[in-house]
């Protein structure tokens, strides 16, 4: 999705191959979240998760997997990663008390 995205960001039909790399550095312009498995700590993958919502919130998730003994790879559990929020007490404040 983000190969198919334009220098507006707006997302457009496209084909082919990318070899684009989401890492946290390069960061990502139109995914707003990921439903992924559950990955080995070295695995490339947890990059693009960084990316996605941050290092503090993929080991926190990561952490409660281990505690909740979650299972790994293919046959496995996955989870939804959200980037994180920032509250709008001036627009949404009845709903934080």
């Amino acid at each position: 999705v983000e190969s198919a995205a334009g220098p507006d960001g707006v997302v457009r039909a496209a084909t082919g191959w990318t070899g684009l790399v989401v890492t946290p550095e390069r960061g990502v312009r139109v995914v707003d979240g990921l439903l992924t498995g559950l990955h080995e700590p070295e695995a490339s993958h947890l990059l693009m998760l960084e990316a996605v919502a941050g290092r503090a919130a993929i080991h926190r998730s990561y952490e409660e997997a281990l505690r909740g003994r979650y299972l790994w790879h293919e046959f496995g559990d996955v989870h939804l990663i959200l980037p994180e929020e920032t509250a709008h007490p001036e627009r949404c404040g009845g709903n934080y008390r």
